[in-house]
């Protein structure tokens, strides 16, 4: 992609660079697994699982990194040819978006499901015309496949841990956001801190739904370079699924859901924000992952009614909101951001990865991509409420790949006309202070 990294004054860089979007754990597995991302068709895919299958040494093959947009023929691969290529050992392909998979026919046995089941939050077990089985899993039932493999014990959850932010501290992050912080993640990084070698700060965003609990235990693990800052919530999908939500209708939509899946509604965001305030108390952090212009607005329509609400009590409690990826954003939603004090927490390195499902899905709607131009315009400041991060292990964590993203719109081996809403584009040193350190 983008070419090696500037040195600390050249276009603005930051000298301690901050991923506002990390998944800590799952990025220092994620080395240890599979990597189909470099696969250019579904021979090179079954060809890198069936070698996979036949290392003894691997109870199940989990594999990650998918991008099928990218390949000829634009499919996944079938159960039938996951089953050829794998014979009787479980095996779970993850799209690189992680809202999406495949499986074969020992994986789906060993997690109890099969086609046609719904898998909440959204999930789904793909069939055919036919009603037959495809392998396909979606949304909900994409983490029950993957969780029916064997979760590392404690020392490779540590391993993991530490792995990944040497990796991140390397490229010069000095503060990570972890998104979906599991319950134990804070006493592992505690213990990396007593020995000297936490290689990152680390800010923790765990599951609303396990808010209170993982509240319960910071006292044994927070510390000035460990800490809990709030909760996270799911309120669409993504797009290579076709399951973000969005205001008009996907071309080639996924079948039942014209413009995909919305996960929660305002109601749901509202008492989410309350969860987090009962947890934390003022200045709690709620984030919610919407990709798709629908969702953003649900969010932002969900802060509006709950500052409503506080008005009406006359009480002023305070709960920090931020969108994280806003993918795409409707004309009319972009001044409520500044309006409403909500970050923009984006990610535009999966602009290098999209470009292919946008032009499919969204050709309608390009123009509304990732519109930061416009959010900067509109009142939000770079490297306070517009933050960047990666969403690593679903894309690298380069930062040097946002920086192309927001100053070409493109992948640089792209003609400029294939770039998407170029008039969004911004200058490098804005785009790096979008990396400062917020906290």
């Amino acid at each position: 992609m983008h070419g090696g990294a500037p040195d600390g004054r050249r276009g603005g860089k930051p000298d301690r660079l901050r991923e506002a979007h990390a998944h800590i754990a799952a990025h220092g597995r994620s080395m240890e697994m599979l990597d189909l991302s470099g696969c250019r068709s579904l021979a090179e895919c079954l060809d890198a699982i069936a070698r996979a299958a036949s290392d003894g040494s691997r109870s199940w093959v989990l594999a990650h990194g998918l991008r099928i947009e990218s390949w000829p023929e634009a499919r996944w691969p079938s159960i039938r040819e996951l089953d050829g290529a794998t014979g009787a050992k479980p095996c779970v392909v993850m799209s690189f978006d992680h809202h999406s998979a495949c499986a074969n026919s020992a994986a789906m046995r060993a997690a109890k499901i099969k086609a046609g089941d719904c898998i909440e939050p959204g999930g789904v077990v793909c069939v055919d015309a036919a009603g037959g089985e495809t392998g396909g899993l979606r949304e909900g039932a994409a983490g029950r496949g993957w969780a029916a493999a064997p979760e590392p014990d404690r020392a490779a959850r540590v391993r993991h841990v530490a792995s990944s932010l040497r990796a991140l501290s390397a490229m010069g992050y000095a503060h990570v956001d972890d998104m979906l912080s599991q319950s134990w993640l804070g006493a592992i990084l505690n213990e990396l801190e007593r020995e000297g070698s936490l290689a990152c700060d680390v800010g923790l965003y765990a599951p609303v739904a396990a808010l209170a609990e993982v509240a319960g235990t910071r006292a044994g693990w927070e510390s000035s370079r460990v800490r809990l800052r709030g909760g996270k919530i799911f309120v669409d999908g993504t797009l290579n699924s076709r399951t973000a939500a969005m205001l008009t209708d996907y071309r080639d939509a996924a079948p039942g859901f014209p413009r995909g899946q919305a996960l929660m509604g305002v109601g749901d965001v509202v008492e989410a924000m309350h969860a987090v305030h009962g947890v934390m108390g003022d200045g709690g952090e709620l984030a919610a992952h919407a990709i798709g212009d629908a969702a953003v607005r649900v969010v932002l329509d969900g802060v509006e009614a709950w500052q409503r609400e506080l008005a009406g009590a006359r009480v002023r409690e305070s709960v920090k909101v931020r969108i994280e990826h806003a993918e795409v954003v409707d004309a009319a939603d972009v001044g409520r951001f500044a309006a409403l004090g909500v970050t923009a927490s984006l990610q535009p390195c999966h602009l290098l990865a999209d470009v292919e499902a946008l032009a499919r899905y969204l050709p309608h709607r390009l123009d509304r991509v990732l519109p930061i131009r416009d959010l900067i315009a509109s009142g939000l400041v770079p490297g306070r409420s517009l933050v960047f991060g990666s969403d690593v292990p679903i894309v690298r964590a380069n930062p040097e790949d946002s920086i192309l993203a927001t100053t070409t719109r493109k992948r640089a081996d792209m003609p400029c006309s294939a770039a998407i809403a170029p008039e969004q584009a911004i200058d490098e040193r804005t785009a790096w202070a979008c990396f400062g350190r917020g906290h």
